[in-house]
């Protein structure tokens, strides 16, 4: 494993932090890393899972994420709402999940419920010296 790779992964997990945690306290959801590490078979290549708690009602602003970015999302507990780029909205269950393609437009991601909290589990492959996997869009 290299050390560039491994500073990268770690920088891109820092930013996608700061910048989700920032949101988190205006719109029902927490972001809370839980892996990054380098792949070692597919080099400048890094895995980064976090997971999202929704507050009753709660959302993630519409965003974009790294054009390098592959993401495998799984519901842990609740219900999500999900649209992503033009795609219809659907609402998925615990134990439900999807993807979303490189440089794709999340436009919803939101709690389906108004009463229980939800948890997502967001697992992202992408180059490792990608420094912001999401980004906020207006």
């Amino acid at each position: 494993m290299n050390i560039r790779s491994v500073l990268g992964a770690a920088c891109a997990a820092v930013a996608f932090t700061i910048a989700m945690s920032a949101a988190a306290h205006e719109t029902g959801e927490t972001v809370t890393p839980n892996l990054e590490h380098a792949i070692p078979n597919l080099p400048g290549k890094s895995l980064t899972a976090v997971v999202v708690d929704y507050a009753p009602g709660g959302a993630s602003p519409s965003h974009e994420h790294a054009k390098s970015a592959f993401i495998y999302a799984y519901v842990v507990s609740g219900a999500v709402e999900s649209q992503v780029n033009d795609g219809p909205k659907r609402v998925y269950h615990a134990g439900e999940s999807f993807f979303e393609e490189p440089g794709s437009l999340h436009r919803v991601s939101r709690n389906a419920s108004k009463t229980r909290p939800a948890k997502l589990l967001a697992v992202f492959v992408g180059d490792s010296n990608d420094k912001t996997l999401t980004t906020p869009v207006k």
